[in-house]
């Protein structure tokens, strides 16, 4: 991606790549590590979280030059509700219940509000 590319859509991809790590590093013992002693998968999950950490910073900075904190914290949530869902449907083999709904609905209405100024121009 070139450097011009729009800082929105370079924190949104960051975003995205560190959640992935981020949501392994919390939830991807309970798969993979269940079987060892908790503070096994607790180290497993900190060594995880340190890529996280190194695609996070960049992101938040990143986005920071466009978006305020409350703007970033909101799209993060998106992001990790999307992120979250596919993992547990997909690697941990939870069933999708209408919850997930409810709460990616509320979101949209989080991300209406924080985003509102910019979205109506207000």
């Amino acid at each position: 991606m070139p450097a011009s590319a729009s800082p929105y859509l370079w924190t949104i991809l960051l975003l995205m790549a560190s959640n992935v790590f981020m949501t392994f590093a919390w939830y991807g013992h309970l798969k993979q590590l269940n079987h060892k002693a908790w503070f096994i998968a607790a180290l497993v999950s900190w060594g995880i979280a340190l890529f996280e950490y190194l695609l996070q910073v960049p992101a938040n900075r990143i986005g920071h030059q466009v978006m305020n904190v409350g703007q970033l914290k909101i799209l993060q949530e998106v992001i990790t509700l999307g992120i979250f869902v596919s993992f547990s449907i997909f690697y941990l083999r939870e069933r999708l219940t209408l919850d997930y709904l409810w709460a990616g609905l509320c979101l949209l209405g989080a991300v209406f509000f924080i985003f509102r100024a910019r979205l109506t121009g207000a």
